[in-house]
């Protein structure tokens, strides 16, 4: 055995980053106060050859049938994860408290365990508490299996016992083993137990879904090698007073990362919306000042959402700039445009923001209706009624052309909307030039549908002239 001479060496809790000496900032993952003393080896070690757990096989022999993926059966979780759960795969769900988080994959539970073993590990509750909760979202099935244990050590016996092909974890901060320091839920606690959980479903080729808190801001609580360790890693967002909920993937290693899947969470469970068009879009009879609908496309899905804008004066000498549902970075970008490229007076007024639905808009295309929101708040004239824009500002005033313009418009014509306004060049047959500059040309009357008209914009000017 090589041995090293022992050094004093610091390493951060949080990403693993080491150093030879003590400094408050984190030099990889810069999270402050995470920086320890660690005995650290000194110079490199040899290590000798082992026993390997299978041989190395040309790339063509891999069987990859074992990595096919299998269905939950429910339809818009499986089209967050690429088709469904992959054998072996190690799954994070992370969200709010209160979220729903439980009663989705108690759900996917009850549905996997009509075709194969499932064992449901609750840290967080006791087992008569999820018992009522399957009693009542109908998640009483003979395959599925539920434990109550806080223990590591514990939860891999009741594998062993049960030999289930998924294992939940319901959640990972509340799993602790005595082999580690700290108390569960802290950064080693959390290190330790997430990497045995994936060392076991590696070894039994056993999907592993895991529930994990989120911090006050937001982001995962844990370290950050817990994001590392895993395979998927899932957001479950929603506003609690309200019952929609979407699923984002921020990790997949078996599918795409831009996909959503929306839910609606009620007292009998939660179900799968498989057209969530119009969710996010208020229903009135009249035109209101402020509001502009646009057309955002969430992995392969559009949605049409409405941008709501609110001006009022203030005698404050900081007026207010309050987004809700929106980039407040690009927001305030679009302010500044307005008022140096359309003259709006806007230093006096408090400007408030927000997205109807509860939906979160980190697209591009909303810039531009996001500016005409503001712009008819403040002066107080509604847009025409039926009217859809998209379309990125830049800070020179110009429209930039967005990805997926025709899929786009074809939803907002499914849904009823009479008119778009587009950047120029985002239809090939659209925008004729005149005098070398393109002009505001309708297009697509018989490309989209009956009566739905496509205008074309060069900049916001243009843009601010053709609805108002």
């Amino acid at each position: 055995m090589a041995k090293t001479a022992q050094k004093p060496g610091y390493r951060c809790t949080e990403c693993g980053w080491r150093t030879p000496k003590w400094v408050g900032r984190c030099g990889e993952c810069q999270a402050w106060g995470t920086v320890d003393e660690e005995g650290a080896r000194a110079g490199a070690t040899v290590v000798q050859a082992g026993a390997t757990t299978a041989p190395a096989l040309p790339i063509g022999q891999v069987k990859a049938e074992v990595a096919t993926a299998r269905t939950t059966g429910v339809g818009e979780l499986d089209r967050v994860l690429g088709g469904g759960l992959v054998p072996g795969a190690v799954v994070l769900l992370a969200g709010e408290p209160g979220i729903g988080k439980s009663t989705l994959l108690l759900e996917a539970a009850a549905r996997i365990a009509e075709r194969t073993t499932v064992l449901y590990v609750t840290g967080e509750e006791s087992a008569a508490q999820v018992r009522l909760r399957a009693d009542r979202i109908g998640a009483i099935q003979e395959n599925l299996y539920l434990a109550a244990e806080t223990e590591l050590s514990a939860l891999i016996t009741h594998v062993e016992k049960v030999q289930p092909r998924l294992l939940v974890v319901d959640s990972v901060q509340t799993i602790g083993t005595s082999q580690a320091t700290g108390v569960p839920g802290g950064v080693t606690q959390v290190r330790e137990v997430a990497a045995n959980l994936v060392r076991l479903a590696k070894e039994r080729n056993m999907a592993t879904l895991i529930v994990g808190h989120v911090t006050k801001e937001g982001s995962i609580a844990g370290p950050r090698t817990l994001e590392h360790l895993v395979d998927v890693v899932l957001n479950f967002e929603g506003d609690r007073h309200s019952r929609l909920r979407m699923v984002r993937a921020i990790k997949n290693r078996f599918g795409p990362t831009d996909e959503v899947g929306c839910f609606d969470l009620h007292e009998r469970g939660i179900e799968g919306i498989t057209d969530p068009s119009g969710l996010f879009v208020s229903r009135r009879s009249e035109p209101v000042p402020g509001t502009c609908v646009t057309v955002t496309v969430e992995g392969t899905r559009p949605l049409p959402a409405e941008v709501q804008a609110l001006v009022a004066r203030t005698e404050a000498q900081q007026p207010r700039r309050t987004s809700s549902g929106l980039d407040p970075y690009r927001v305030q970008m679009i302010l500044a445009v307005l008022e140096r490229r359309l003259n709006a007076r806007l230093g006096g007024c408090d400007v408030f923001t927000a997205t109807v639905g509860g939906i979160r808009l980190a697209d591009p295309a909303v810039d531009l209706s996001v500016m005409l929101a503001v712009a008819s708040a403040a002066g107080d004239k509604p847009l025409p009624s039926g009217l859809v824009a998209l379309g990125e500002v830049g800070l020179a005033g110009e429209l930039r052309p967005v990805k997926d313009v025709r899929r786009r418009l074809g939803e907002a014509a499914r849904l009823g909307f009479k008119r778009a306004l587009v950047p120029a060049g985002s239809l090939d047959e659209g925008g004729r030039k005149r005098g070398g500059q393109r002009a505001l040309v309708p297009v697509g009357p018989v490309a989209f549908a009956p009566g739905f008209e496509v205008v074309q914009a060069e900049n916001v000017w243009d843009a601010l002239t053709h609805v108002t």
